[in-house]
């Protein structure tokens, strides 16, 4: 657990406008608004200190209010939502923030945890997370972000493109321990999370359309650490169905093990 002076603020971005998927926060889930479910994972993680989801928009605000979140109004032209998020640190005190996207569902609330804890023991101004890539999921999928880090866990490069690119490999198939996938939260210092907002848009950043690698291009190292907890994504309309189904499959079997006495770590 952190200490009292390692509070977490997590914040959640969501836009209402979306070049692929307008009003992605509000899609309907099992019942619930997307943003309903990642607010209430955060809240859930015994690692996580206090959580708002951060909009400009009235019926983003009005959907949390309605489910008691805590949220607010972040007006104005913010490049990413790292730039809102720094935003928010303006406002309030404390040294460390979580960026968790709005449409990332964790499954396990301790899917933050493994960001937050080692990220104290390191001494890091940023870091994020990664997992191994199922076989099963598209490595030339443009919507999964592929990271690659160094021997000691720093982020080398990210990219929409299939990387590691195995040279020898025409079927261009998933290897366990090389390729990973990179999952939608960072956690900062406030220091950093400034100083990253405070930078001009990198060519990088631009042209993979990847707010993380406006740091990386400024020599802003980023630690990355392993997760094995699942989650869910939606990018784009057609990703609804099948999030759905996934997350009633989990519930479903969180409850009947919860039922049985077993503890379900997923």
């Amino acid at each position: 657990m952190p200490k009292a002076s390692q509070s977490v603020t997590v914040v959640i971005p969501a836009r209402y406008g979306s070049s692929r998927f307008p009003g992605k926060p509000l899609v309907e889930l099992n019942g619930k608004p997307m943003i309903q479910h990642v607010y209430q994972r955060a809240v859930a993680c015994r690692a996580v200190s206090d959580a708002l989801v951060a909009t400009d928009d009235e019926r983003i605000k009005q959907a949390v209010e309605r489910f008691g979140g805590r949220v607010i109004m972040v007006t104005g032209d913010y490049r990413t939502g790292t730039d809102r998020v720094a935003a928010v640190a303006r406002m309030f005190a404390g040294e460390y923030f979580l960026n968790l996207q709005g449409d990332e569902i964790p499954l396990n609330p301790e899917l933050l945890t493994d960001l937050i804890e080692p990220f104290f023991e390191s001494g890091a101004g940023m870091g994020t997370l990664k997992r191994v890539m199922d076989p099963t999921e598209d490595l030339l999928h443009s919507a999964v972000v592929k990271v690659v880090t160094d021997a000691r866990g720093n982020a080398l490069y990210f990219s929409r493109a299939p990387i590691p690119f195995v040279r020898d490999d025409p079927g261009m198939k998933v290897v366990g321990g090389l390729h990973y996938i990179h999952l939608g939260l960072y956690i900062y210092t406030k220091e950093t999370l400034l100083r990253i907002a405070a930078l001009p848009t990198s060519r990088l950043e631009e042209a993979e359309k990847l707010e993380q690698l406006r740091a990386l291009e400024h020599g802003i190292r980023i630690r990355v650490w392993e997760t094995k907890h699942a989650s869910l994504r939606v990018d784009r309309p057609e990703d609804v169905p099948d999030v759905a189904v996934r997350l009633q499959q989990f519930e479903a079997v969180r409850r009947e093990l919860q039922n049985s006495g077993v503890f379900f770590k997923p």
